[in-house]
């Protein structure tokens, strides 16, 4: 997991008290290739019913934040591509990313196919 730059700069003013940063609500997304922290190389899937999920029912045990309930896309009318990596934004279109996580197994999504994090799969770890 890797935290995009625009997170890591609110977190430290939060920390240091600078500014007034408060969580947004998340949108889950994904991409084909690895955003890189400052989201240049973001390749999310465009059109074939492609939307980022609003999630929101997070658990934290000790360093780790899981999500509590399925965070589930609509169902693909065409292809998405060969999806790679899950994403945090603070927006449902544009706005920041916040975090990308290369997937254990690429998976390419076809017309047809729901793609799903299940409960207690999408993980947010602080090392």
């Amino acid at each position: 997991m890797s935290l995009a730059d625009f997170l890591e700069y609110e977190l430290l003013d939060h920390l240091f008290g600078i500014g007034a940063y408060s969580a947004p609500t998340m949108y889950v997304g994904l991409s084909t290739a690895d955003p890189g922290d400052d989201a240049a190389a973001l390749a999310e899937p465009s059109g074939s019913g492609y939307a980022r999920v609003a999630c929101s029912g997070w658990t934290r045990t000790t360093n780790t934040i899981d999500n509590t309930a399925a965070i589930t896309f609509a169902e693909a009318s065409g292809s998405w591509g060969t999806i790679t990596y899950g994403c945090l934004f603070d927006a449902a279109t544009a706005g920041n990313l916040l975090l990308s996580f290369v997937l254990d197994t690429p998976r390419a999504i076809t017309s047809g196919v729901t793609p799903r994090f299940s409960a207690g799969e999408f993980n947010v770890t602080l090392a």
